[in-house]
């Protein structure tokens, strides 16, 4: 996120999953948009959390900021997603929390994408939902929209981007990043199978008759290294008209970078 002529970072540490995945949120801003510095920092277990996922960072209209996270119920395959306010990022790890989105026996929400639109009227979620209906298929991902007019009470309105069966993505479509809005076009993480999970690619979907269609048969975007993975991609509008990606990549060694670039 660009800011008042300021990067702004958020993202979670993770570690192996003998060691607990993830177990923080870090805060950083940058004056250039790839040297970034640690503003603060925000453990799971505060929260009661297994593990955290991909965060949101927010300015609100009012002044102050919002941090929302992604957190995993102890024991389980269910998330919920909580909101932190402060009145700066340095405050973030003592700020009001507040659950957004509860999630249920039936779903888990996490890694929300928000957009705080004034000429709409309030703020916009896209949600990923994992159904938990099936034990050991639970990786299973589509996405809901939701709307707000504070963006802490939320109204899920409905899904907004489903599997498309026996494609790339039909195990799960995750909207990652807003493109553009005339028409509204995203961002998103598809995986064929169960196996590909934690390796998604990216594919691009167009709003079309009021719901999100895919671009094309296959995936828009993919790592040249490793296994192919590339996702959790965020744009960033530049002053210039350009625009700045940050994205998760494969490594050749299977690791993921956290990379940037500008198109």
């Amino acid at each position: 996120m660009l800011h008042e002529g300021v990067f702004w970072l958020s993202y979670r540490v993770r570690r192996p999953i003998t060691a607990g995945r993830g177990v923080s949120v870090v805060v950083a801003r940058s004056a250039d948009g790839v040297r970034f510095e640690t503003v603060c920092e925000i453990q799971r277990e505060v929260f009661g959390a297994d593990s955290f996922e991909r965060p949101v960072l927010a300015p609100l209209p009012s002044g102050g900021w919002r941090l929302y996270v992604s957190c995993a119920t102890p024991g389980s395959k269910h998330w919920w997603i909580e909101a932190v306010d402060a009145a700066t990022p340095a405050e973030l790890p003592g700020g009001r929390r507040t659950v957004v989105l509860p999630g249920d026996e039936r779903v888990a929400v996490k890694d929300p994408v928000i957009v705080l639109d004034a000429r709409r009227g309030g703020w916009r979620m896209w949600v990923c939902c994992h159904p938990l209906d099936v034990v050991g298929a639970e990786d299973r991902m589509w996405t809901a929209y939701a709307t707000s007019t504070d963006g802490l009470v939320w109204t899920v309105e409905g899904e907004a981007l489903g599997p498309t069966p026996g494609g790339w993505d039909a195990r799960g479509a995750r909207v990652t990043t807003v493109l553009g809005e005339s028409p509204l076009t995203v961002l998103y993480d598809g995986r064929a199978t169960a196996e590909d999970n934690w390796f998604e690619r990216t594919g691009i979907a167009v709003e079309r008759d009021g719901r999100l269609t895919p671009v094309g048969v296959g995936p828009a975007v993919v790592s040249p290294e490793g296994d192919g993975a590339f996702r959790y991609v965020s744009a960033v509008p530049l002053e210039d008209g350009r625009t700045r990606f940050y994205f998760e990549a494969a490594r050749s060694d299977g690791s993921h970078d956290l990379m940037t670039s500008i198109g």
